[in-house]
């Protein structure tokens, strides 16, 4: 497999890092997340404007018509810079439901909005005791009149608390299915999360809902459309990886003790070598998982080859996470450096939609 990327790609990639660079570098990005939106409005009309937003969907809605593999790019610059803006909750979760599954007038209605950074999305779906079983929903949804009612709770809603529109996963009668909710007529309980991103409980008492597709029909959607999402959080981890291995080397070789810096000593060296290896190995494996999610192949091969690049990207995640704090010393843990923040972001990709436990199982399982 070639591991490159051609020259759009490229330059589209070396653009978003230059402007995150510039205009997103550490000190910007706490003063961000310590803000009471916890997101910067004025990044967001960037992204946008950089034609970010529209990348993955069609042209006839204003977007590039790109998939995964065009996305990488954008997300390993958003992993090394810790981007926390709703990128991923609106472009690579929400909106894609719309896209894949949506009617005419919808797609109409909700896409090119996204395009132009004027709509932002969040996917509500993770209830109590459902760890990462996407089959198990209790939030119920009922005729009324010409639209749909949904009562019940979601968890953990990455980007509720920016969201103008949720794509909500319920049950009807025909069984599992999804719904456009307006985030006005939602009640959203907003926290922090451990890597300085916004979610949110959401609840929904007879809110009313759009159907999205056909009725009961939902449950392959969701999994396509969350393989794409783990296929995008995989390329963000190298990001994160890449950083965290070039701030480390860069510690080591200027760390002084005994009078020389310490990335003389050989045992610190094996150590750096083989973050590196890591690193390189998930390069790999998410370019397998973006070039799968954008493939026409049949549902049970997509899945097993994203579960096998989540596995290893998860198992990378914690030994380069690690690595970098204990060759950093106790300084590594501290709110200052951003290194500590890579541990956190590279963390929380390791248990995001689904740890390397789950995904262990569901390869086995489709194997």
């Amino acid at each position: 497999m070639n591991f490159d990327y051609n020259e759009e790609q490229q330059l589209l990639a070396d653009s978003v890092r230059r402007f995150l660079a510039k205009g997103y570098d550490f000190e910007a990005r706490r003063k961000i997340v310590a803000s009471k939106e916890g997101w910067s409005p004025a990044v967001w009309s960037t992204i946008s404007e950089m034609g970010l937003t529209g990348l993955p969907f069609s042209p006839d809605y204003g977007g590039f018509g790109g998939g995964a593999v065009d996305l990488m790019g954008v997300m390993e610059a958003a992993g090394e810079a810790l981007l926390v803006e709703p990128y991923l909750a609106t472009v690579g979760l929400g909106a894609q439901f719309v896209s894949r599954a949506g009617s005419d007038a919808q797609k109409k209605a909700i896409l090119p909005a996204v395009v132009e950074g004027k709509l932002k999305m969040a996917f509500a779906h993770t209830e109590k005791g459902a760890r990462y079983n996407l089959a198990k929903v209790d939030v119920q949804a009922k005729r009324a009149g010409a639209g749909w009612e949904i009562s019940g709770e979601k968890f953990v809603v990455l980007g509720a608390p920016v969201a103008d529109k949720f794509v909500v996963s319920a049950k009807t009668d025909k069984g599992l299915s999804l719904f456009l909710v307006d985030s006005k007529n939602t009640k959203i309980k907003p926290y922090v999360t451990l890597d300085k991103q916004r979610a949110g409980d959401v609840g929904f008492s007879k809110a009313q809902g759009e159907l999205i597709g056909p009725e009961g029909g939902a449950l392959a959607v969701i999994e396509e459309v969350v393989d794409f999402a783990t296929a995008l959080i995989c390329a963000e981890a190298v990001g994160a990886m890449k950083f965290a291995c070039d701030t480390t080397l860069e510690y080591l070789k200027t760390r002084k003790q005994f009078g020389v810096p310490i990335g003389t000593f050989q045992a610190l060296q094996h150590r750096i070598v083989d973050m590196y290896v890591s690193y390189e190995q998930a390069k790999s494996m998410a370019c397998l998982a973006a070039s799968k999610a954008d493939s026409p192949v049949d549902a049970g091969d997509r899945a097993r080859s994203i579960s096998a690049a989540k596995i290893k990207i998860a198992d990378n995640c914690r030994h380069i996470s690690q690595e970098a704090i204990q060759l950093h010393g106790g300084m590594g843990m501290t709110d200052e450096m951003k290194v500590s923040h890579s541990f956190r972001r590279l963390t929380m990709i390791a248990q995001q939609f689904g740890d390397a436990e789950h995904h262990l199982a569901r390869f086995a399982r489709l194997g």
